[in-house]
């Protein structure tokens, strides 16, 4: 026996989950799903500008950019598409159980509810950060120079 009540080489008593604990559908992913969107914003705002920088510095033709504003289009609709299923996963984590509003216990399953809204409500202000980007192709016609 130790000093503290305990036999030497047993291991501490294992902390009780509950049943919903068990049944959670993920476990470690919902942190990386939290910044998945804005991750996603950020990407597709590097991405379109790196693209027309690269593109106006190298064109031979700075007038055409008709493929250009096609290129970065493309990368404006996966990026939305992106963005709508992390959303979509989100609200499932937020639906998920039968628990009601608001998610504030100190539970496993509340966790997860609010971490799938937390998430939701992430990946709208990115849906709509990727559209602000978009303004861009809508309003620079060319490039300059």
């Amino acid at each position: 026996m130790n000093t503290n009540g305990r036999q030497h080489g047993a291991h501490p008593p294992r902390r009780r989950t509950s049943a919903e604990d068990r049944l959670l559908p993920e476990r470690r992913a919902s942190l990386w799903l939290l910044a998945a969107g804005p991750a996603t914003w950020a990407l597709h705002f590097l991405l379109c500008y790196v693209t027309a920088a690269i593109w106006c510095a190298k064109a031979a033709f700075p007038a055409a950019t008709g493929s250009l504003h096609a290129l970065l289009w493309s990368y404006t609709a996966v990026a939305l598409v992106v963005i709508a299923w992390f959303g979509w996963r989100g609200l499932r984590g937020h639906r998920w159980g039968e628990a009601a509003l608001p998610h504030d216990d100190a539970s496993a399953g509340d966790r997860h509810r609010f971490l799938g809204f937390a998430t939701l409500l992430l990946c709208g202000l990115s849906f709509v950060a990727v559209l602000y980007s978009a303004l861009a192709i809508v309003l620079v016609r060319g490039c300059v120079g």
